[in-house]
C-alpha cells in the first residue's frame, strides 16, 4: 500500500533556507512601510505571503530595528505576523523576525551565535530565508524564532506572567542614557517606562522588586531570579565578544519571563552584532580585534550600573559558577579553529549560492568568504567600519583567557557518579556518591518536575552519608524519589572556580527514572493526527484523537495517568479518578486542547508532520510511547496486529480492533494542476502536469520516515515503476506542490 502526501521542512531547519514571497497590492509598499516605521509602527496588510510554497491571505508587514534599518535602503529587517488579520500560522508559527545582515559579512553570525548559545541556555531558533517582495528578489536574510508568547509557552511551561524586553521603547543609541539595566530606580514604574516594554498586561511591580532586590537584598536574589541561567547568559555574552547586550554600551537586548516559579528567567536575543562586531562596552570602544580579544572576562564586576554582572559576581560562589560556565563555552567550542569553525564552514556552505545571489547585500562576496577567518574592513550597512574574522577574534580569546589565572588554576574533577538503585520505586530513599578531588565544596542539584526550580543539598565525605570512609574522596547524599522522574546534577567548587556535572547543567542534567506501574498491559493503540471527515466527538468536531488499550488479563485503575507530546510537560491530560479500563477495552482521547467538552479531552494537538506521543503512570513514568512521521488526512496509524504489533497506516478503527481492510478512500490531488493516477494503483502510477513546464521539474517521494527513495524530474508527464517498493505510506512532492496516493 501506497500513498503520497505533503512533505512538510521545519520552518527553522538550519540545513535549509526557507522562501518567504511577500505580495503587496499596493505599489508604494517601501513608502508606506517606512512611514509606519518613522510613525505609529503599524502594519501594512499584505495581499497575501507565501512560505515554501504554503500561501496565507492577508498578512501583517512592518519594518524592524534599529541601527540596520535606513529608509534609503533597499534590503531591510522585516517582521511579519501572520495572524494579524486571519488566524493562521506556519507549522505553528504566526510570528516571523527576518534580519537583514546588515552588519555581518560572514552571514552567519546570528545563527551561529545561536547555535552554540542553545547548549547552554533556552534560545531562540535561527537559520537563513530569501525574500522576495512583488517577485523581486531582497536577498538572503536571517530568519531567528520570535521571543513570543508561543516561545516561552513552549519553553517554560507558561505565557501569562510578567513577560518583559529589555529594549528601550524608542530605541538605543549614541548618548542614550534609557538603559535596561536592572538599576533601581526607586518605586515609582514611571520611571521605568522609556527602558523596558512590557509584553504582558502587568508586571512593573514584579521588575522593580528585582532591581531593589538585586541592589538591597541580594541574599534572596535565587527566589526571584534564575541564577545559573543568568549566569550563562553573561558568560556568554563575555565569551563571545557580544557587546549589543546586557553586558554592553546599551545594556540591552534581553528578555525576562517571571515563570509559575516566580523566578526571572532570561533570554538572549538579536545577535547580528556578536563575536565583536559591537565595540561599545559602556565604558568605553574596543577599536581593535586584539582589544576584543583581550576584553576582560570581569567586565563591570565592580560598575553599579551594570548590576547583573556587578552584584552576582560579588557573591563567591556566583562567581566561580560564572567561571565554570566560561570554562565550559570555551572548551566546548573555541579550542583553536574548534567545532564552531567547522560549524561556521557549514553554514557558509549552505547559504553560498544564495550569498551570491543577494541583489542588495551590504558586502561583497569576498567578504563573505574571507570574514569567517579575516578582519574585513568598511562596507556594509549603517556603521561600516572594521569587523573581526570570527577565528581570528575567537582563537585569539581562547588563548588568552584560557591563560588566565582563573581558568590556568586548577578546577574541581568529578567523577564516578553512582546511584544505590537504578530502577528504585516512587517513595524510595536513594543514595548518589561521586568521586571528587580539588574540591572545597560540592552539592547536589535535582528536581522532580522538569519546570520545577533545582533544590540543592549538600554532598558530604565524613563517612555518615552512606559515602563510605572519611576524606576518601567520595561524597554522598540521601535524595527521596518522590515521583517517577528526578533530574539531577552535582556541582564543586575550590578556592579559584567551579565545576558541573554535566558541565553545562543546569541547562543539562542526569536523568533517573522510576520502575513504572503495571506490567507493559497498557498500550497506546491507535492514533489519528488528521482527522478531517472520518469520526466526530460528542460536539460534532473531527478532532484528532488517541486510543488507548488494556491487552492484559485484569482491569486497570488509570487514575492520574497522563498523555502527552512532551515529556516536559505532563500537564496536558490526566485521566480523571475511578478511570478504570477493562480487559479488551478501548478508552478514546481527544487530542483538540478542549477542555470545556464533556469526555476526555487533551490540552494538545496532534501534529500531522510529525512528533512523539507519551503515555506515562500515575507516578509520571512513561510506559508506553510512539514517534511518527508525516501523516496523511483520515488514516490512522496503529498497531497491527492489535495491541501487539508494530505500527502501520490502516484505515481508522476507533474504539475496536485494528484491521488492515481492503477499503481505501480516495485521495484526490491537492493541487488541481498535479495529477496522480491510477488513485488506487497498483505496481505503476503515473504523474501528470495539467501543462507542460518551460523546465525540467524535480520529482521526489518520501517514505514515512522522510528517507528520499525515488529522485527523477518531469516536464508534464512521468511514469513511476513501484513493483519493488515495500508496502506502506509515501510522500511526493512535485516542485514546491505535493499530491496525495494511495497503492494497493
Amino acid at each position: 500500500m501506497i500513498s503520497v502526501a505533503s512533505f512538510a521542512q521545519s520552518f527553522y531547519n538550519i540545513d535549509n533556507i526557507q522562501n518567504i514571497s511577500i505580495v503587496f497590492s499596493q505599489s508604494n509598499w517601501d513608502a508606506l512601510l517606512d512611514a509606519e516605521k518613522a510613525g505609529s509602527e503599524n502594519y501594512i496588510m499584505a495581499q497575501s505571503l507565501f512560505i515554501n510554497g504554503v500561501a496565507f491571505d492577508s498578512v501583517g508587514v512592518k519594518y524592524k530595528g534599529n541601527s540596520t534599518y535606513n529608509a534609503n535602503q533597499t534590503k531591510n529587517p522585516l517582521h511579519i505576523e501572520l495572524d494579524t488579520y486571519k488566524n493562521q500560522d506556519y507549522e505553528g508559527y504566526s510570528d516571523i523576525k527576518l534580519s537583514n545582515v546588515a552588519k555581518d559579512p560572514s552571514f552567519i553570525r546570528e545563527v551561529l551565535g545561536y547555535k552554540i548559545l542553545r547548549n547552554y541556555m533556552d534560545a531562540p531558533l535561527s537559520n537563513f530565508a530569501n525574500v522576495y517582495i512583488n517577485g523581486a528578489l531582497m536577498g538572503l536574510y536571517v530568519s531567528s524564532e520570535s521571543v513570543s508568547k508561543k516561545f516561552v509557552k513552549g519553553r517554560f511551561n507558561s505565557k501569562n506572567n510578567t513577560f518583559v524586553k529589555c529594549n528601550p521603547p524608542a530605541g538605543a543609541g549614541p548618548g542614550s542614557s534609557a538603559l535596561p539595566n536592572l538599576v533601581y530606580l526607586g518605586q515609582d514604574s514611571t520611571d521605568y517606562y522609556d527602558k523596558y516594554e512590557l509584553n504582558s498586561d502587568f508586571g512593573w511591580n514584579e521588575l522593580i522588586n528585582l532591581c531593589d532586590t538585586l541592589k538591597n537584598t541580594l541574599s534572596e536574589i535565587h527566589k526571584i531570579a534564575d541564577v545559573d541561567r543568568a549566569l550563562w547568559m553573561l558568560a556568554f555574552d563575555n565569551v563571545l565578544v557580544n557587546l549589543d547586550s546586557y553586558i554592553g554600551g546599551f545594556a540591552q537586548n534581553y528578555y525576562l519571563y517571571r515563570d509559575d516559579n516566580k523566578r526571572f528567567l532570561p533570554v538572549v536575543w538579536d545577535l547580528n552584532e556578536s563575536f565583536g562586531t559591537f565595540s561599545s562596552t559602556g565604558s568605553g570602544n574596543l577599536s581593535s580585534t586584539v582589544a576584543k580579544q583581550q576584553m576582560s572576562h570581569l567586565l563591570h564586576s565592580a560598575d553599579a550600573t551594570y548590576p547583573l554582572v556587578s552584584q552576582l559576581l560579588n557573591v563567591a560562589t556566583y562567581k566561580k559558577m560564572y567561571l565554570a560556565h566560561c570554562k565550559t563555552i570555551l572548551e566546548d567550542n573555541f579550542t583553536n579553529n574548534g567545532s564552531y569553525y567547522t560549524e561556521g564552514l557549514a553554514l557558509q556552505s549552505i547559504i553560498d549560492a544564495a550569498v551570491q545571489a543577494d541583489p542588495n547585500k551590504f558586502y561583497t562576496y569576498t567578504n563573505f568568504l574571507n570574514n569567517l577567518t579575516t578582519d574585513v574592513t568598511g562596507g556594509g550597512g549603517p556603521g561600516g567600519g572594521s569587523t573581526p574574522g570570527i577565528t581570528n577574534l575567537m582563537n585569539g580569546r581562547y588563548n588568552y583567557m584560557m591563560g588566565l589565572s582563573d581558568f590556568s588554576s586548577t578546577e574541581p574533577t568529578i567523577s564516578s557518579i553512582a546511584v544505590s538503585d537504578s530502577m528504585p520505586d516512587v517513595g524510595d530513599t536513594l543514595v548518589f556518591t561521586a568521586n571528587v578531588i580539588n574540591e572545597t565544596s560540592v552539592y547536589f542539584g535535582y528536581r522532580s518536575r522538569h519546570y520545577d526550580k533545582f533544590e540543592k543539598v549538600t554532598m558530604f565525605d565524613d563517612g555518615m552519608h552512606n559515602d563510605g570512609a572519611a576524606n576518601d574522596n567520595v561524597f554522598g547524599a540521601d535524595i527521596i524519589m518522590s515521583s517517577g522522574r528526578l533530574e539531577y546534577y552535582i556541582y564543586a567548587e575550590n578556592a579559584t572556580i567551579g565545576k558541573f556535572s554535566p558541565t553545562n547543567a543546569e541547562h543539562e542534567f542526569y536523568q533517573l527514572y522510576a520502575k513504572a506501574l503495571g506490567n507493559g498491559e497498557l498500550v497506546i493503540n491507535e492514533f489519528l493526527a488528521s482527522n478531517v471527515s472520518t469520526v466526530v466527538d460528542q460536539d460534532g468536531q473531527f478532532d484528532d484523537w488517541i486510543e488507548i488499550y488494556n491487552k492484559g488479563s485484569v482491569p486497570i485503575n488509570i487514575e492520574h495517568y497522563r498523555l502527552s507530546d512532551n515529556t516536559d510537560d505532563f500537564s496536558s491530560f490526566s485521566f480523571p479518578a475511578g478511570t478504570i479500563i477493562n480487559v479488551n477495552e478501548y478508552i478514546v482521547v481527544w487530542a483538540d486542547k478542549d477542555l470545556s467538552q464533556a469526555g476526555f479531552h487533551a490540552d494538545f494537538k496532534l501534529t500531522a508532520s510529525g512528533e512523539t506521543i507519551y503515555l506515562a503512570d500515575s507516578n509520571l513514568v512513561v510506559i508506553d510511547s510512539i514517534t511518527y512521521s508525516s501523516q496523511v488526512a483520515d488514516i490512522s496509524f496503529g498497531r497491527y496486529p492489535n495491541g501487539t504489533g508494530s505500527f502501520r497506516s490502516m484505515t481508522p478503527t476507533i474504539g475496536a480492533v485494528n484491521t488492515i481492510g481492503t477499503r481505501i478512500d480516495d485521495l484526490s490531488s491537492d493541487i488541481e494542476a498535479i495529477k496522480v493516477y491510477p488513485n488506487p494503483a497498483g505496481n505503476t502510477f503515473t504523474i501528470e502536469i495539467e501543462k507542460t513546464l518551460n523546465k525540467e521539474t524535480e520529482v521526489s517521494v518520501f517514505d514515512l520516515q522522510g528517507k528520499l527513495i525515488y529522485f527523477n524530474s518531469i516536464t508534464q508527464k512521468l511514469q513511476v515503476n513501484s513493483s519493488e517498493w515495500s508496502s506502506g505510506f509515501y510522500f511526493i512532492r512535485v516542485g514546491n506542490g505535493n499530491s496525495k496516493l494511495i497503492i494497493d
